[in-house]
């Protein structure tokens, strides 16, 4: 036991008092308004008074006010967050979707709550359970297939959305497009350039099953006409390694003009590169193409043909529909489909005279 009186202790040993959190009451005396009035402008500030809401900004930006939403979780059934899991971070469909789906929840007080797959079921499914443990009001799931992950999904009792592709069961709502039609229609306009031969390249495809549906739709529509498209599958986007063994193997097939489907423009762009160095004039020997209608598509040379997807639309429309039930407290009697359906961009690069 330590002989010391309290006066020897030391100001730096001494228990400081812990800060107390500012609470709305706070704000609402700052502001001049009820505590009431706050809650309300938190969740919707337009249904606020402009004189008002900006004295409650004002307060809010005096006193250092944050959200304390886990003490709102706890006081009503579900946080202020939306849950959402995309298969990648860096791709740029993906952010430009996030983008916009923050931008409309933010404007009803709701905050994303984001998770990274990595096309990978078994991560999806863990980033759900952890997800889910914040009560989230409404959850976002990338793609149509969760066979792992459906026994919890249905379990929720909150709104489930499905974006950026249609098909299979859906729960409450899906918004995209079929990745089918998407193949079939590059099907359709690289065969009528009179090719003699068609290819088509994806990267993950046993991960990534939205290219795999796009291949399957471009080689069921070839079928159809009596002509059979190969399918390579590689493990990178850009792997120069992998590139050159497939026009290797699109060598072996004779000088005829043949066409190159790629599963996304980062790879359509990548074989432009590629047969630039080899010499393959393209389209008179190459017809190419690919799915995204990235910036970049717009600037190679040739311009690149591709399908453009709607992600922004996707985004908002997702977060649109979610918020109506949400603040409604309902779940829809049937599934909503939405679907928005993609262009067919066509440029210089599969275009033959």
């Amino acid at each position: 036991m330590s002989d010391r009186s309290d006066s020897e202790i030391s100001i730096g040993e001494a228990r400081r008092p812990r800060a107390s959190r500012v609470t709305m009451g706070v704000v609402a005396e700052q502001a001049k308004v009820s505590p009431s009035t706050v809650s309300l402008f938190l969740r919707d500030p337009e249904a606020v008074s402009s004189k008002r809401a900006e004295r409650i900004r004002q307060a809010i930006a005096d006193t250092g006010y944050t959200i304390n939403r886990l003490a709102g979780a706890l006081a009503g059934n579900h946080s202020r967050t939306v849950a959402v899991i995309v298969p990648s971070m860096v791709n740029a469909f993906f952010s430009e979707t996030l983008s916009a789906m923050q931008e409309v929840f933010e404007s009803r007080g709701y905050q994303l709550l984001i998770g990274n797959s990595d096309y990978d079921p078994e991560r999806e499914l863990e980033l759900l359970r952890a997800h889910l443990s914040w009560s989230p009001s409404a959850l976002v799931v990338t793609g149509s297939d969760h066979t792992a992950a459906r026994p919890l999904l249905e379990a929720t009792g909150i709104p489930v959305a499905q974006m950026w592709e249609l098909g299979n069961d859906p729960f409450h709502l899906q918004v995209g497009f079929y990745h089918e039609a998407v193949g079939a229609a590059l099907a359709e306009h690289l065969y009528a350039q009179g090719l003699e031969r068609f290819v088509y390249v994806g990267t993950r495809m046993h991960l990534d099953h939205r290219a795999r549906q796009r291949a399957e739709g471009f080689t069921a529509w070839l079928a159809d006409k009596g002509q059979t498209a190969q399918v390579i599958a590689l493990e990178q986007n850009t792997s120069q390694a992998e590139l050159s063994e497939v026009f290797d193997e699109i060598a072996r097939h004779g000088d005829g003009p043949q066409g190159l489907c790629c599963s996304n423009d980062v790879l359509a762009i990548a074989a432009l590169f590629e047969a630039q160095r080899r010499g393959i004039a393209v389209p008179e020997q190459l017809a190419i193409a690919g799915f995204g209608d990235l910036p970049l598509s717009k600037l190679s040379a040739p311009r690149l043909t591709t399908v453009r997807p709607y992600p922004a639309e996707i985004g908002r429309t997702v977060a649109s529909q979610l918020l109506t039930w949400i603040e409604a407290g309902t779940l829809p009697d049937q599934p909503q489909v939405v679907d928005l359906g993609f262009e067919l961009v066509v440029r210089e690069s599969s275009v033959r005279q």
